[in-house]
């Protein structure tokens, strides 16, 4: 699904990662993290993709300080580290200020 946002501006993380090999739990953490996000102050909404291994998750943000706060968040951080550890070969995390947003829908 397409997320749907507010007028801007806004924010967007941009989070672009490589996985290794099989599950080792990453379903059942990347499923519970959503939830959690959907929880916090200030989150807008999420987009995800994921071929050939190369996975694409943007997330929605009213502020830099609710970002701060979902990366601060204890449960968020102890799954960043398993992450690091166990699911990624590779990851970066780009973090934007959405000035403009238009688009089309039939």
């Amino acid at each position: 699904m397409i997320a749907t946002t507010p007028a801007p501006p806004y924010y967007a993380v941009i989070f672009s990662s490589l996985r290794t090999e099989g599950d080792q739990g990453y379903a059942e953490a990347a499923t519970r993290m959503l939830a959690l996000a959907r929880e916090q102050p200030g989150f807008l909404g999420v987009e995800s993709a994921r071929e050939d291994g190369l996975g694409i998750t943007v997330s929605y943000w009213s502020s830099e300080a609710a970002i701060l706060a979902w990366k601060q968040q204890a449960e968020h951080q102890a799954v960043r580290e398993q992450g690091r550890a166990t699911w990624y070969s590779t990851f970066h995390t780009r973090v934007c200020k959405v000035q403009r947003a238009y688009g089309f829908a039939h």
